[in-house]
Order: structure tokens, then C-alpha cells, then sequence
């Protein structure tokens, strides 16, 4: 086999992990998608799913991937970060990001990928891998999150007051007493409504709440009910697709487990992830076989807490190492 050509180049690049390529594609229902590749041509195809849903994608995303090894793609999804119209929720189900994805692997030109995401990225992966497994050389999974409403019940109505009392109250004391009953259902109608009077207050405690339980060592744990200015955009999504259940069937990605045998996977795990914590991760590995749980003592949920960033890094290596 002749050497590959264009091995080092990505290293005599001033900027390695600068894009190759930066567009805005075409998918479809007036949407546009920014996307770009970092790495080389002809490198290990590979594809990053941001969380939220509604986040974006990061500059520091790129730098997972060893730019010598991986010619990835890393895209903004439907309504979130540079693609346009940003925060639209229309034609927007998880469905539609599963068809989103094969379109771009069809403009890339690759015939299998590897799939990396965390959280809500994570959730995604899953249910791409699921419909699409022959498509899918590899799964790095971190903090995993079947989008269900058990889940999300668990994070805000036990996991919450457990372990943040004070700001459970702060939580509930943002909405109506009559409305406290069934507060999430109540969280997603008010981030959801037109009036900014109403859906205000809601996002910004959901955002910050919700940031509260990602941190390990959180900075504030507690809500500025008086807070102002700009408004966060991840909590207009993240209503959007739990009021709609991830518009996935209930347990779907669990029931459907077995559909990725024969794909290497690796879930990078938090000890203390009070989002999605270490027993989903167990349990999904149970029914998938050629899986394994890599837990990160002292970590929370969010990529940048001690150990984490690292080992979903080691993972996207040794799964490469596979090949």
C-alpha cells in the first residue's frame, strides 16, 4: 500500500484544528445547517452531536479529535447555534435530525462513521445509530440520555430537592401554586408560551437550574428571581422535545438496544452526573453488547469537569485504534 499523502499535513497547518471546510447546507424545510470538518481528507470519518437539545457546537469541540487521524464533521442542529432560522422549531423532531445527519454524511461521501455526542447528543447518536447501525463504525457516548420523561422526572422532582433543597424551592416559586403539582408539564407550557411575560421568568430558571445540576461544584445554587437581560436559547428546544417525549416512543432507544450489536461502543460516565446519572449508562450497556462504562470519579455532568473531556478523547482514540 503506498503511504498516504496527505498524513502531516493537518500538523504543518498554523492552526491544525482550523476548519477544512465552513457551510450552511441546504436540508431542507427552510432550514440551513452550518457545518464544518476539521481534520484531514481521508482521515477516520467522524461526526460530533452537540447537547441541548439547542445548544451549538464549540471551537473546542474540534480539538477531540486528533486532526491527524479523523476527517470530522461537527454541525449545528436544527435551530441551534449558527444555522438558520435560529431557535425555529418547526419540522424540527428528532426524526428530522436522524435524516439531517444522513445528509450530511451523503455530502461527505463517507460510507460509515463514528458518532460522538454527550447528553442530548448522546440521545441522538443512539437513535441514529439505531435507525442507521450499518452506517455507524463506532459509538463515544458521554453522560447518556434516553430521552425519556422518567428521566427528567427523576433530575427535577427527586434528584433536585435531594440533593439541592433551597433551590427545588426557588424552582417551584417561579410558577403558580396551582400549577406546582405537575411542575415540569407546567415549565414546558410557560417556556412554550408566545408572551415574553410568561416564558421569561420559566426559561431563565430552567437554564439556570438545570445548570446548577450539571456542575459538580456548582457556582450558584440558587435563582435570581429578579434576574434580566438576555435569555437563554436552550430552554425554548429542550420544552420543545421533552414536552414531545424526544418525539421517540417511550423506552425506544432501551427497547431497541439490540440493534447496535456489533457496534464498538464506549460510554464515558460521571460519578456524580445528577442529570443522567451512572445506572442509565450500566443499564444501556446490559443490553448492548461490545459496550463498556468508563466512570470518572469526582466528575459531574458537563464535558469540562475534571477527567471528563479527557477520557471522551481516550475513547474517540482507542475506538480508532480498533479500526
Amino acid at each position: 500500500m503506498a503511504p498516504d499523502a496527505d498524513v502531516g499535513k493537518a500538523a504543518r497547518r498554523a492552526d491544525p484544528f482550523a476548519p477544512l471546510t465552513s457551510e450552511w447546507l441546504d436540508v431542507g424545510d427552510g432550514h440551513d445547517f452550518h457545518v464544518e470538518s476539521v481534520g484531514r481528507e481521508g482521515g477516520i470519518p467522524a461526526v460530533y452531536l452537540h447537547g441541548g437539545p439547542g445548544s451549538g457546537c464549540q471551537p473546542d469541540h474540534r480539538r477531540l479529535f486528533d486532526p491527524e487521524r479523523f476527517h470530522a464533521v461537527l454541525f449545528d442542529q436544527r435551530g441551534c447555534g449558527r444555522s438558520r432560522p435560529k431557535g425555529s422549531r418547526d419540522n424540527n423532531t428528532t426524526q428530522h435530525l436522524i435524516a439531517d445527519m444522513e445528509k450530511i454524511r451523503e455530502r461527505f461521501g463517507f460510507a460509515r462513521w463514528m458518532v460522538v455526542g454527550g447528553s442530548w447528543g448522546a440521545t441522538l447518536a443512539l437513535a441514529y445509530a439505531q435507525a442507521h447501525p450499518d452506517r455507524v463504525s463506532g459509538l463515544v457516548l458521554r453522560a447518556t440520555f434516553l430521552g425519556t420523561a422518567e428521566e427528567l422526572d427523576d433530575v427535577f422532582l427527586r434528584a433536585l430537592p435531594r440533593f439541592y433543597p433551597a433551590l427545588h424551592e426557588d424552582f417551584l416559586n417561579v410558577l403558580p401554586e396551582s400549577e406546582r403539582a405537575s411542575p415540569l408539564a407546567a415549565y414546558y407550557r410557560r417556556i412554550l408560551d408566545p408572551d415574553a411575560a410568561v416564558h421569561a421568568p420559566a426559561a431563565r430558571a430552567w437554564h439556570d437550574t438545570e445548570r446548577a445540576l450539571s456542575e459538580h461544584t456548582p457556582k450558584q445554587t440558587r435563582l435570581d428571581l429578579k434576574a434580566s437581560g438576555a435569555l437563554p436559547s436552550t430552554p425554548f428546544m429542550e420544552a420543545h422535545y421533552f414536552a414531545n417525549n424526544c418525539f421517540m416512543r417511550p423506552r425506544q432507544l432501551m427497547d431497541e438496544a439490540g440493534r447496535l450489536a456489533g457496534i464498538p461502543g464506549i460510554l464515558v460516565q460521571g460519578r456524580y452526573d445528577l442529570l443522567c446519572p451512572p445506572a442509565t449508562s450500566h443499564a444501556l450497556a446490559a443490553r448492548w453488547p461490545g459496550s463498556e462504562v468508563r466512570i470518572i470519579d469526582g466528575a459531574g455532568h458537563i464535558l469540562y469537569d475534571p477527567g471528563i473531556r479527557n477520557a471522551v478523547m481516550k475513547a474517540i482514540a482507542d475506538l480508532a485504534a480498533k479500526r
